[in-house]
């Protein structure tokens, strides 16, 4: 292509010799004055002919209306036509998912009747008499489906039989923050509470039962709802570079107990979900897919 017989004066692009268009009206080229596209036209909309043509007629703003008409040429216009494509209004959530708890929760057990008649844990009842991590934590779960393979001599794949299913224990990890008093004692609480249902009823007056059962929940009916657990492992941290908040709690042996907690820690817990025999055996495949045995606490 040759641009030295360009006419500055004249809007478009000119071209002199033959630029491989095969143009059979006015010459070899493209000229501003041709009327003639350098590829075939057949397939192309009218409107976007009348826009490309516009393009190498040097109009204003038509390399924009030329890429926005290729775009729209079978979307829906202002009226609903064209296109076949239907309009279906926008849906927007019921208010009543604001109104919804999510938060990961741990329930105070149900017995020994303790639990909810302790005064360390009384902060625990402002929130449904259980232990809600008031930022949201990390979270993982891991769920297996166990195979023995079967490794016969001279075969190059083994054979998979099918064993069993199982819910690994689910790591929750979260931040905690203590900002005055009152969150200090949900802290006390908290770790106190962690502290009670780690260990066995033994000593005087015991019944000799094991841990007790709580419930998890969180993020709603579809992801952890009333599944049952025991805690197995869980650890706090206690940095040395952050504040400590005084508070204190009236218990039976003196009104004059205080505690520090830190400005900021991150509480570890692991849980584990447990089912009795009668839990499994009332288990239904089919309901568990379909969603209906939500509730339950299957995982």
């Amino acid at each position: 292509m040759d641009f030295k017989d360009r006419d500055p004066g004249v809007p478009g692009i000119q071209l002199s010799g033959n630029p491989g268009f095969n143009v059979p009206k006015k010459g070899s080229g493209q000229n501003v004055n041709a009327g003639t596209f350098p590829f075939s036209t057949d397939d192309i909309p009218d409107n976007v002919k009348d826009i490309g043509q516009s393009i190498f007629s040097g109009v204003s703003g038509a390399v924009g209306k030329f890429a926005s008409a290729f775009r729209s040429q079978n979307l829906p216009g202002a009226d609903g036509a064209g296109g076949g494509i239907e309009v279906e209004p926008a849906v927007f959530a019921s208010t009543q998912v604001e109104e919804k708890d999510w938060r990961v929760s741990l329930s105070l057990p149900n017995n020994p009747l303790a639990f909810k008649m302790s005064p360390v844990m009384s902060p625990l009842q402002s929130t449904g008499n259980r232990m809600v991590f008031p930022y949201t934590p990390s979270i993982i779960i891991q769920h297996n489906a166990n195979y023995n393979a079967t490794a016969p001599v001279h075969s190059n794949y083994p054979f998979f039989a099918y064993q069993n299913s199982s819910v690994e224990a689910i790591n929750i990890t979260g931040q905690m923050y203590v900002q005055n008093s009152l969150e200090a004692q949900y802290w006390v609480a908290c770790v106190h509470y962690l502290r009670s249902i780690t260990k066995m009823d033994y000593g005087r007056f015991a019944t000799g039962n094991p841990p007790p059962i709580v419930k998890l929940n969180g993020y709603g009916d579809y992801v952890f709802n009333n599944v049952p657990v025991v805690i197995t492992t869980f650890s706090v941290d206690m940095p040395r570079d952050v504040d400590y908040i005084a508070t204190n709690f009236a218990t039976r042996s003196s009104a004059e107990n205080i505690g520090w907690a830190p400005s900021e820690s991150q509480i570890n817990v692991v849980a584990q979900p447990i089912y009795s025999r009668d839990t499994t055996s009332k288990f239904n495949y089919r309901d568990f897919i379909s969603g209906f045995n939500l509730g339950k606490g299957y995982l």
